[in-house]
């Protein structure tokens, strides 16, 4: 129903508002909230939309789209129209399962240019503190030395200090002259962030707020006592790894390694000389993170392709994934080191996205970082709970829950008098419409 009105022209819709049809179906729409998470990844781009009843009530799932994408390398975008169209199809596939008309989502940001630092803040006050006083010193953070291709994309708040004293975490209603803040400020290339945005233009669709894919994951998978005890989340994706620090309820680092599960592929493709196809089937149907995860016992490993079959060792196999691993885990260890917090950790690791669906990850995890580890799957919604409680869709379910938090776009409506669809479209299906119309009036 909501594609036929898409289609009418305005005049057409005012004529047939007056049967008071369409205008108690505008209505139920109009109060509709929508919040949308579109994850674009170097290697697939999902898209999640949920579907809000009323305040204090979990999101409903109502659709979920993945597409295939091409346009990206490690993160950053290299072919703008493949990158877009990759967009849009996912897109298509979220509206046609919702019916929802998409106009804006929360998108996510990718790529080793992203660099996290901290930064401190000063200002006088000399009164009670408010909410404007907090957004004047996080903005006095804010103002630090950067290069002219390079912008800031989120700062995050660790702790205040008020006159001398220090970790205040909520100062507001406290009465002081000098507050600090010490924050942590996450910057990425300027360039990159304004290709997303013509991806997303490309495709009529506004970005509300733009947010490490690593952070989302993290929303979506991990407790506030692991925040506030000191948690690793690790999103393997297909070509980055992104790696998030929590303690003591704030965020302490960020990192995205340039490695991630397509160069297992490649490295068994390399190793088992056969093609991509194949090294990829070899991985989802054969690898694992740890011997002791295989489901049988068989030495050889059979893959079957276009009617071929190919064969290779176990063996040789394992010891191919476990090379790319260990490289992936001592460059997460070396990132722990580098804030002294390797093995330090009480909330152990909390390993996500496309690459936490390989068996054992979470074993390999714990015992190459001396830490419990976990595998993280979005919860805490409702609607299509099978289709988005995976590894690979957290990023894309932490950006939703994002956007129902974004200033910029807080509610998303369906306006349907002002949507128009191609006059291909309208001649395609111009006959339904009248039937349809027909049975209206009547």
């Amino acid at each position: 129903m909501h594609k036929i009105f898409q289609i009418l022209s305005a005049s057409e819709h005012k004529n047939y508002s007056k049967n008071g049809i369409s205008g108690i179906l505008l209505g139920m729409q109009e109060s509709s909230r929508y919040a949308v998470g579109l994850d674009i990844g170097t290697t697939n781009v999902r898209a999640v939309v949920a579907h809000l009843e009323g305040e204090g009530t979990k999101p409903n799932i109502i659709g979920v789209g993945i597409e295939p994408n091409t346009g990206m390398r490690k993160g950053t975008i290299v072919n703008l129209v493949s990158t877009a169209q990759a967009i849009d199809k996912a897109l298509e596939s979220v509206e046609r399962m919702s019916g929802h008309q998409i106009t804006s989502a929360t998108v996510s940001v990718n790529g080793s240019h992203v660099v996290g630092m901290s930064s401190r803040g000063v200002i006088a006050v000399g009164h009670e503190i408010s909410e404007g006083d907090l957004d004047r010193v996080e903005e006095a953070a804010t103002v630090v030395q950067l290069p002219a291709n390079r912008e800031i994309l989120e700062v995050t708040p660790r702790a205040y200090q008020l006159d001398g004293q220090e970790n205040i975490k909520d100062p507001i209603g406290m009465t002081g002259v000098r507050l600090e803040v010490d924050a942590h400020v996450i910057t990425a290339l300027s360039p990159h962030l304004k290709n997303i945005a013509k991806a997303c233009e490309m495709t009529e669709t506004k970005i509300n707020h733009q947010m490490l894919a690593g952070l989302a994951s993290a929303k979506a998978v991990v407790s506030e006592q692991q925040i506030e005890n000191g948690v690793l989340v690790i999103d393997l994706g297909g070509s980055t790894t992104n790696i998030v620090v929590f303690e003591e309820g704030d965020l302490q680092h960020v990192a995205v390694l340039p490695v991630g599960s397509v160069n297992i592929t490649n490295d068994l493709a390399i190793g088992l000389k056969t093609d991509l196809d194949v090294a990829e089937k070899v991985k989802v149907d054969h690898a694992v993170a740890v011997p002791t995860a295989h489901k049988n016992s068989s030495k050889k490993a059979v893959v079957k392709i276009a009617k071929k079959t190919h064969e290779f060792d176990v063996e040789e196999i394992d010891m191919i994934v476990d090379a790319r691993l260990e490289e992936i885990f001592e460059l997460v260890q070396k990132e722990l080191q580098s804030i002294g917090r390797a093995a330090k950790l009480p909330g152990g690791v909390v390993v996500t996205g496309a690459g936490a669906l390989l068996p054992g990850i979470d074993e390999y995890a714990k015992q190459a970082l001396q830490l419990s580890a976990r595998i993280g799957r979005p919860a805490g919604f409702g609607g299509l709970v099978d289709q988005v409680e995976t590894p690979a869709f957290a990023a894309a379910v932490g950006l939703m829950s994002a956007d129902m938090l974004s200033e910029t776009a807080p509610m998303q409506r369906q306006h349907s008098s002002n949507n128009t669809q191609a006059g291909s479209i309208v001649q395609t299906i111009g006959s339904k419409i009248t039937g349809v119309i027909g049975k209206l009036r009547s």
